[in-house]
């Protein structure tokens, strides 16, 4: 009986070992996420993301389920993924989700944002006054003689991150098409005026005319 006590017991406090390394304060969260193969995750909304996140960060806002699930396919399960929110508890239980569906190693900012900013830690991306693009900058590209390619996108988006190779390679192997970035972070008015409602989209002009759209990467 003593030796099946001993026995839980251990389990007891190896699980709870377990649980606290999945957890970090912002000294060993920042150390971490140097690291090669991290891949950094913040699930707050967009709004807040543009205040200012962690370096090289990805976003999917946890409260929409459905942009979260859509996003989150886009990381790599057998990679390290360190989740941060405001606080801490949207990042805990998109955690909580993300070890349910498969992910090997998820690891919270204790405290989140707020903690990272306590600490003494710069944020990167704090939004400057940069205006959006406007619709006469846009048309001037996309009225261009030949092909012009428009990507909406943004750097902090998943699966924008995961075409970045493929677009590259096409690009390189057609010489003759034009790239040009609608940045689907800040260029709001643009996305609405061309109906552009998910990142990444993809629209191919030809002198001028659409002939081909795809948003469903």
């Amino acid at each position: 009986m003593h030796k099946m006590l001993l026995a839980a017991a251990a389990l007891l406090v190896s699980g709870s070992l377990y649980a606290q390394q999945q957890v970090e304060d912002a000294e060993a969260f920042a150390k971490d996420i140097q690291k090669p193969g991290v891949q950094v995750f913040d699930v707050r909304t967009a709004a807040e993301f543009k205040t200012g996140h962690l370096p090289d960060a990805l976003q999917a806002d946890y409260n929409k389920k459905e942009e979260f699930i859509e996003r989150v396919k886009y990381l790599d399960k057998q990679r390290p993924v360190y989740v941060y929110c405001l606080a801490g508890g949207r990042s805990n239980a998109a955690a909580k989700w993300m070890r349910e569906n498969g992910f090997q190693d998820v690891v919270e900012l204790k405290g989140g944002i707020n903690a990272w900013k306590q600490a003494g830690k710069a944020l990167d991306g704090v939004e400057d006054s940069q205006p959006q693009m406007t619709m006469e900058a846009y048309n001037k590209a996309t009225n261009a003689k030949g092909a012009v390619l428009v990507d909406v996108g943004a750097a902090w988006c998943p699966p924008c991150r995961k075409l970045e190779p493929a677009l590259k390679k096409y690009l390189q192997d057609h010489k003759d098409i034009t790239l040009f970035k609608v940045d689907g972070g800040r260029d709001q008015d643009v996305m609405k005026a061309i109906s552009v409602k998910s990142l990444p989209t993809l629209i191919l002009y030809k002198d001028g005319k659409e002939v081909w759209r795809k948003h469903e990467l």
